[in-house]
């Protein structure tokens, strides 16, 4: 079973907000950044959020460009949040869906199974699904490869396991502040040393935003 690559991306504020304190988001970069951000979807296997992410949103995460592939979606989902009208549920049979929970067997995950969602109960982990079962459930069903969209809860369970090989990050240049909401949640981190490194590889100007590519330093 090989290692699963995964891939964070990040459309931010020059101090690194998602949102407003209100959740407003639309949109923080533009038109450009977004359209290289869906590109980046046809490029991974599966992209993967969080359950906020997906009831507060409520995405179709496919990438709307043409013939480009669309991703299998998954959601990180402990206490199965995801609604059975969701744009992800009433797509499911057109476009896998693949949830992340901690019991499989629920009533609601049995009206989500209906609908064609693939309901995988995993291990948790401080009360959250556990990042490497997951990836290895993911693996065993022949995923290689995952883009990692939000929200910043899940980008940070990630980091503390050691499992973000790389980051495309986009930066528009504006600021929101610090009641915005933050792209990556608290890592609790005490020592410089402990910090998560990366190097930047590519940089590409995208209209008034910044494309900036880094890979994690070994």
């Amino acid at each position: 079973m090989s290692r699963i690559r995964v891939t964070l991306k990040l459309a931010t504020s020059l101090d690194g907000k998602i949102a407003l304190s209100n959740g407003e988001s639309e949109w923080v970069t533009g038109e450009a950044a977004r359209r290289a951000g869906r590109a980046l979807r046809g490029t991974h296997d599966a992209i993967a959020i969080g359950s906020g992410t997906a009831v507060t949103d409520n995405p179709q995460l496919t990438t709307r460009l043409g013939d480009a592939p669309n991703p299998t979606r998954v959601v990180f989902d402990t206490r199965l949040r995801l609604r059975v009208d969701s744009n992800l549920a009433q797509t499911a049979q057109d476009t896998p869906v693949i949830v992340m929970t901690q019991d499989d067997q629920t009533d609601h995950a049995k009206s989500l199974k209906i609908l064609g969602v693939r309901v995988v109960s995993v291990p948790l982990e401080s009360g959250h699904v556990a990042i490497e079962p997951a990836l290895e459930a993911l693996s065993r069903m022949g995923i290689e490869s995952v883009l990692l969209e939000g929200g910043g809860h899940l980008a940070a369970a990630f980091l503390r396991a050691g499992r973000i090989d790389q980051l495309e990050w986009f930066t528009a240049p504006i600021l929101i502040g610090g009641d915005g909401r933050a792209c990556i949640a608290a890592l609790e981190l005490s020592n410089m040393a402990d910090v998560y490194r990366f190097e930047r590889v590519a940089v590409d100007e995208l209209g008034p935003d910044l494309h900036e590519t880094f890979t994690r330093s070994a």
